[in-house]
This record gives structure tokens, sequence and C-alpha cells, in this order.
């Protein structure tokens, strides 16, 4: 039986399988460790390998790949040398490479950012996906906050409470145990008295010494609030001013004292090793100062003066670091050393108070330095006398002949006669100066400006003016001296300010054409008279801009340029003169001679305009515009016999579309129907593919109640004229006054299909849908819209009101992304920080949109809105003003109103006003 039976411990005997782990059951992981793999070692080298493999008969591998990467030449050229003619081949080919790569690059990158944009628009990023929502966070309250739960633990775990206890140390203990403890005897060293020893055997009476520290602490408090009773007189210690210097004391914390210890060492190691260098002593000093330390500062500068006696800025360091009067005597030992340093002798006046005594510094300074300009000009500004002051002057240019800071101040104080000499010896001594040549101009002018002098006799000195600048420009240029034309311009402009404008006009004739290409002329020349426009030199830019007319007599623009810098900046009269210069220069510009005739014709001078535009008719018989300017001259001034004489002549001569539509218009606006109806028959047969004339056709017969005339005349327009956007708005319009909303639809629906990209259809579109009571599908057609015009700031500004109040900002700021510079969604924005009381924020928007379009007449009129409401009259007038400056055309409700007949011949101001009052 016992042989039959089976050892249970034979497995030990056994070997392991392969994938064996011992305790991998419970949670052990097998490992290797060196002594089972035994030391390491190399294998063999390829060149055994390959012995290895030629005794079997084995071919060695071939790489496929060994020949196919150029940049690694381990095969076939692994064993060549690198040389020259192999670099020069590789940069042929990266160039080659390069070129290609550059001439595909703008396709590449094109691609790429539409793959880009595509799987953006697919599989867009978290952030962009809960912007709406972060944008949202701002609406909500701190209540909202509040309630918001706090994150507990989620994961329904139960977590251990941390319940360790550490053992307290013994010290802890006992140091713990001996804090309340009062001693109430004396040890056996201390009442033999070696713990206190005291001399002669006298014993210390501390009651006493606590009664004198209280006498002296009441003394010390005495002293300070003013009321000594030792002395019985009061003290010079102000209490107010004693508290403020504690106040101003600064506490320096561990960091900053240490920080100063170690600038301490440096400093002191510095002036140790090289004690001849002097801003080692000046910073060595400044550092004492931060620190407090003045006698310690004064003491280093001190040393470093004896060290570099020749630095002035030791010195100078020293006079500062001193009071008064000791820096006067470190002022008078530094000028033993450094003499003809003018830095000392100025620091030595300015520490006197007294008049002559800077007088008699000054001087003394003149005697060791008399060639230095500053300490002539600082004594000669201390002379009271404009005689002593002609004196110091005359011996300094005597000293110093090339300074021509003297020389001109030497001329201002002379008379006009003695002024020149000085200048012509100044000139002589320094023929390189161009100051001097100014100064003489600028002499001559102020001479011609004297009054009692006839014209004749003034114009003659200011041509003077004239010669002796460009006189001056060719001995400079003579001697060398080359100065740009910016330089020259800048000295222009300099002297406009100084209130030389005659010799402003001879430097800018001078000099304005120098260096300046024939065919740049032009441009260079308008540039430079904006950029001094710009910075308020207008005299500056009109001597430019007159001497371009001078070259280019028969430029509009230029004429148009030099009139409008005269109605900004001149006077009617030389408005005037001007557009008188340009009509005879330029007699075919009609838009001169109606710029002249508006200007008679707002000046008051309703004569004067007819003249102008009589003198246009003979230079220009079939112009269309100034016959139109003519007719508008008499309806606005009550000639209505004339104005309607005019235009049945203007129709005969010029015989253009537009004069027979104001023609019409005109007749409308006399109220005589019928024979406007008759004119606008006779031009369509003359001019049928003219919108207009079938507007203002519908227009009178839907006044009349003439409804299927009306829409015979639109019909036949936009049969004739299909791209014109207004007439489809007009039909639609026209459908929705009879009732027919669905017609109205229909007919926009045909307009957007063949003038795709149009955002007034799309507008209207979204008009006829909410004046039917279609919120909803509004919504739909305005989203439409702005897909298909996702950059027209009509529908964006459509879109921001149709949202509620606490998303219109943010659907703002997507406005603003998608079209930042269009007027209506500025004006927009603007609108909505008026909704907030955001005064000025909602003013400077205002200010941005008139800017961006000052021909957008609605937003002139939201303007004037918003400052009749939170405005001062003083804004009113100011945005009135501007408005009839830039005399807007455009906008829908100012269009309404301009061209309502109720409204004809009515300003600019009545206009802005009643859209104002309409706008809602």
């Amino acid at each position: 039986m016992a042989a039959n039976k089976t050892n249970k411990l034979a497995f030990l005997s056994m070997p392991a399988p392969a994938s064996y782990v011992a305790g991998l059951g419970r949670g052990a992981s097998g490992f290797t460790t060196r002594s089972d793999i035994g030391p390491a070692r190399e294998g063999p080298s390829a060149e055994v390998v390959a012995e290895a493999q030629a005794r079997r008969g084995e071919e060695a591998e071939v790489d496929p790949e060994q020949y196919q990467d150029p940049d690694n030449e381990y095969g076939l050229f692994a064993g060549t040398t690198y040389e020259a003619d192999d670099e020069e081949a590789d940069k042929i080919y990266e160039q080659v490479d390069t070129n290609m790569d550059a001439r595909r690059r703008a396709r590449r990158e094109v691609r790429e950012n539409e793959e880009l944009a595509k799987h953006r628009a697919e599989r867009p990023k978290i952030q962009q996906q809960f912007a709406d929502l972060k944008r949202g966070l701002s609406d909500v309250t701190d209540e909202e906050w509040e309630n918001i739960p706090e994150v507990g633990n989620l994961t329904r775990k139960k977590r251990k409470k941390d319940e360790r206890s550490f053992v307290v140390p013994d010290s802890v203990l006992v140091g713990d145990r001996s804090r309340g403890e009062y001693q109430n005897s004396l040890d056996a060293q201390e009442q033999a008295g070696s713990a206190t020893p005291a001399e002669n055997g006298t014993l210390t009476n501390f009651v006493e010494m606590g009664q004198a520290r209280d006498k002296v602490l009441s003394l010390k408090l005495d002293q300070v609030s003013g009321t000594s009773t030792a002395s019985g007189l009061a003290t010079s210690v102000d209490p107010k001013g004693y508290l403020t210097s504690l106040d101003s004391v600064q506490i320096k914390s561990d960091a900053e004292i240490g920080d100063i210890k170690r600038a301490r060492m440096l400093f002191d190691s510095l002036v140790k090793s090289n004690p001849k260098h002097a801003p080692g002593w000046i910073a060595a000093a400044c550092l004492e100062e931060h620190a407090g330390r003045m006698v310690a500062a004064r003491k280093i500068i001190k040393a470093g003066c004896d060290q570099c006696p020749k630095s002035e800025d030791v010195w100078l360091e020293a006079a500062r670091l001193h009071n008064n009067d000791d820096a006067k005597v470190v002022l008078a030992n530094a000028v033993q050393h450094v003499g003809q340093s003018v830095k000392i002798w100025l620091a030595a006046a300015d520490l006197e108070h007294d008049v002559k005594a800077k007088k008699r510094v000054l001087r003394k300074a003149l005697e060791h330095i008399p060639n230095s300009v500053r300490l002539w000009k600082e004594t000669v500004n201390l002379e009271s006398s404009a005689a002593d002051a002609r004196i110091l002057l005359s011996r300094a240019v005597e000293v110093i002949p090339l300074s021509v800071e003297l020389w001109l101040a030497l001329a201002r104080l002379e008379t006009p006669e003695k002024a020149k000499a000085v200048l012509n010896k100044a000139r002589k001594a320094v023929p390189t100066s161009h100051e001097i040549w100014i100064a003489a101009g600028r002499l001559l002018e102020q001479e011609a400006q004297v009054a009692g002098k006839t014209d004749e006799a003034r114009n003659k000195e200011l041509d003077l003016v004239d010669r002796t600048i460009e006189l001056g420009v060719r001995e400079l240029r003579r001697h060398q001296v080359l100065l740009t034309r910016e330089q020259w311009l800048k000295e222009a402009e300099q002297c406009e300010g100084d209130g030389s404008p005659r010799t402003c006009e001879a430097i800018i004739k001078a000099t304005v054409a120098m260096d300046v290409e024939e065919e740049d002329r032009l441009d260079t020349w308008l540039g430079d008279a904006e950029a001094a426009e710009g910075r308020g030199k207008v005299g500056t830019a009109r001597a430019i801009l007159a001497y371009a007319l001078r070259v280019f007599p028969d430029k509009r623009s230029l004429w148009r340029r030099a009139a409008d810098l005269e109605r900004t900046h001149g006077t009617r009269e030389s408005l005037n003169a001007i557009l008188e210069r340009a009509v005879h220069h330029c007699p075919q510009a009609e838009v001169l001679w109606l710029m002249w005739a508006k200007e008679r014709w707002l000046a008051g001078d309703v004569p004067a305009a007819r003249e102008v535009l009589e003198k246009a008719f003979v230079a220009n018989p079939e112009s269309e515009q100034i016959w139109l300017a003519a007719v508008k001259l008499e309806a606005e001034n009550g000639e209505l016999t004339v104005a309607r004489e005019l235009l049945v002549r203007a129709r005969t001569v010029a015989d253009t579309q537009r004069i027979w539509m104001k023609s019409a218009v005109f007749e409308r606006q006399q109220g005589k129907l019928s024979t406007a109806l008759e004119t606008l028959q006779t031009a369509l047969k003359k001019f049928p593919k003219f919108a207009k004339l079938y507007m203002i056709q519908g227009q009178i017969q839907q006044s009349q109640k003439n409804l299927p005339a009306a829409r015979a005349s639109f019909a036949a327009g936009i049969k004739a004229c299909p791209k014109d956007v207004t007439l489809w708005i007009l039909a639609s319009r026209l459908e929705e006054a009879d009732g027919k909303s669905i017609k109205a639809r229909s007919l926009l629906d045909k307009a957007r299909l063949g003038n795709p990209g149009r955002d007034e259809l799309w507008a209207e579109a979204v008009g006829v849908e909410e004046r039917s009571g279609g919120a909803a599908q509004a919504k739909t057609v305005l989203a439409r819209g702005l897909q298909e015009c996702p950059t027209s700031g009509l529908l964006w500004s459509m879109a921001i009101w149709a949202e509620p109040r606490p998303m219109r900002k943010s659907r703002s700021a997507d406005a603003l992304r998608k079209a930042a510079d269009d007027p209506l969604i500025i004006c927009t924005v603007a609108r909505l920080f008026w909704a907030e009381r955001k005064i000025e924020k909602a003013r400077q928007w205002f200010e941005r949109a008139v800017k961006v379009n000052p021909d957008l007449g609605d937003v002139w009129g939201w303007w004037l809105k918003f400052e009749q409401q939170h405005g001062t009259a003083e804004y009113q007038e100011e945005v009135i003003r501007r408005c009839v400056g830039a005399e807007p055309h455009h906008g829908q409700v100012w269009q309404a109103t301009a061209k309502d007949m109720k409204n004809t011949g009515k300003s600019t101001k009545d206009v802005l006003e009643l859209v104002a009052a309409a706008l809602h």
C-alpha cells in the first residue's frame, strides 16, 4: 500500500514551466537578475559574421533601401570623400527644391487653410462649442454663484480619516512646565553678590534708577512738546514737524539691510582695489546716503575727492551731499583742481542766492573759461539791462566767433539796421549756418510789416525775403552744407510758429523741389501738405500747395485740395481768391465753377453767384451740372419762372437724362403732377433704361391713388432695369400697401434671384414679414440673409435688435468680428451703450461711425437724438455743424425725409432735426 501511495512533493524535483512565476497568485511579479543571464559581453563583429557566412556559403543580405536615402550614403558612396563639387551640387539641388516648393506654396497653403476651416467647421474645438455658454456666465448674479453647490466626494467611497498621532518631545514638556513658575528666593551665588558685582561694596538702588528714567523721559517729552519746565523757555522743536519727520522715516526690512551690507562690502572692495575710479566713490557715497548715514557718505565722498581730484562728478556729488555753506567750500576747492569745468562753475553760481554774487561767480568763471557758450548765455540772462546784455554779447562774439546762438542773440537785441550788420558779420564768420540766413529773412519780413508803408513798398521788401532765402540756400550748397527736404520743412514750420509766414513761404519755394523725382512731385507735395496740415501748420501747407499750383496749374484735384484747405482754415476772401484763380486756369472744371458759385451763394451774395454761373455757361455750354446748379439757385431764391425756363433751355441744349428727371421733380414739387407725368412720358421715350424715371412716375401715380398705373410703371421699370434694387423694393411696397403681402413677398423673391448678394432686398423681405406679423418667419429670413451676405451691416444691425436684450451684446461682438468697419454696426453698438447709460462710450462710438462714412444721414440723426437726450447745447450744435459740413445724402430714413414733398427746400439742419425726430 505504501509503495502505491503517490508522492505529493514530487513536483519539487520537476523543471518549472516556461511561464512560471513564483507567487503570481498572491500578487508577485517576476524579475530577472544579472546572475540569471551572466555577465554582459560583446557580440561578434561584422567581419566575424561575414567570415562565418562565407564559410557556410551564405551570401550577405542586401538592404534594398540603402541606395534610396541621399542623406545617408552608407551604400554605394559610403567610402567617397565629400568635396567642394559635392557641396555645390547639393546647394543647387536644394535651391531647385526650394523654388519648386515656393511655386506650389500658395496653392498648398490655400488648400491647407480650406481643409483646416472645413475640419474646424465639422469638428469645432471644445472652447468654440462652449463660447456662447461662457459669454452667458457674465450675466450670472452673485446669488446664483452662491447657490452653486460645492464639489464633494462623488466617488461614493469611504475615505479613511488621517488619525495619526506623534509623541511630544521631552524638551517641550519641560519648557512648558517651567513657564509659569516664579522665583521667590536667591541662590547662594546671588546671595554672595558674585552675580551682580558692585564696586566699593555699594548696593544698587533699583527704585532710584526707575525714578531717574521717568524723569529723563518726561524732560524729553516736554522738550518735544515745546513746554520745557527745566529752563522755563520754549524750545525750537515743532511738534507737528517732528511727527511729520517721524512719518517720513523709512523702516528697512532685514532683507534690505542685508542688501545694503553686501553692497557696502562690494563698493568698499571696489574703491580699495581701484581708488582712482570716480564712479565707485560716488556709488559708495550714494549707498550710505540711502542707508541714512550722511556722515559716512560725506567721509567717503571726501576720500573720493582726495583720490580723484580731476573728476568733476565727484566734486559735484560732494557739493550735493553737503549743506549750502559747506558746498561753497567744496566747490571752491574743486575750482583749484578742475578750473576748466563749466559744470563746477555753474553749480557754484547756483549756490548763490544774490544776483550780484551769481554775476561775480560767472564773471570769474569767464576769466578761466572764456570760450564757453553756456557761461556767456547764463551771464547774459542775469543782466536786466538790454544795453549791458548787448555789451556782453559783443564781447562774447569776439571771443567765440563760431557760436551761432550768440550772434543771433546779439542781433535780436540790436536795432534793425545794426542787426543787419551783425547778421552780415555772423554770415562771414559762420558761412555754414542756415539759422543766420533764416534770421535775416525774418528780420526783413519784420521790417516789411511796419505800419505806415505802402503796399508796393511792402511787396518789394517781402520779395527781398524770397531772394534772401534763395541766395542763402545757394550759398549753403556752395559751402557743402546739404540739408534735406525734411529739415528745411521743419525750419519752415518753425518760422510759421514764430510768426514769420512769409519766411516760411520763402523756404518752401526755395527747397520743396529738392531731391524729388519729376514723376513723383505731385504725390510728394500733396503728402507734405497733408502732413503739415495734420500737425496744425496751415501756413506751411498753404505754401506747399501754392508752389505745386505754380508747377501744375491745370490739375483740378490740386485746386480742389487748395480750396478745401482754405474752406477749413482760411477766410471767405481767401477761398474766393483761390477759386477765382482755379476757374481761370481750369475753365472746363465744372466742379470748381460750382464750388465758387456755392460759396458766393452761402455768403449771401446771390447776384455774384449768378454771375459766376453765367461765366460757367460761357466756358461749359453743355454742362449738365452747371445747368442744374443754376436751376437750384433760382428755385431756392423763389425765382420759379426763371428756374422753369432754365430747365426748358437745358433740355434743349444739354438734353441729358438727369436734366429730364430734375424737370419732372421740379414740376412735382410745384404740385403740377400732370405736367410732371407728361415730362416723364417724353423722357422715357428718350431714355428707356433710366430707372429713376420709372420710380418717379410710379410714385406720382401712387400718390394719385392710381395703383394699377403705378403697378404698370414699376413693372415696366423692372423689365427695363432688372438690376435696379430700388425699383423692386418700390414695387413690393406698392403691393404691400394694397394689402397683397403674398405678392410683395413673391416680388422680393424674384428680385433676389436676379440680384444675389444684395442686403437691401433681404432687409426689405424681413420688414415685410415683420409688418405682416410673422416674427418667427422674419427671423428665418434674416438668418438666410446673413448666410448670403455675412458682412452686411444692415442685416447685422437688424439681427442685433431682433435678439432679446441680454443677448444683444454678444450678437454685436459677432457682428464686429464679421464687419468691424461698417458704420451701421458701429452706430448700433453706440445705441447699445446708450441703452446702458454709458454716455461717454456711446458718444465715442457715434464719433467713430460718422468718421467711417460721413455720408450716412441716419447715423447723424441717431447722434443728434442721443445728444438731445443726454448732451448739452454745445454738443448738439457741434453735431449739427459737422453734419451740415458733411452734407449727407444716404440712409433709409434720411432719403425718405429729404425727398418728401413736404420738406422741399429745407436745409440740411432742418432735415437732420426731422430725421432725429423720426428715428425710433
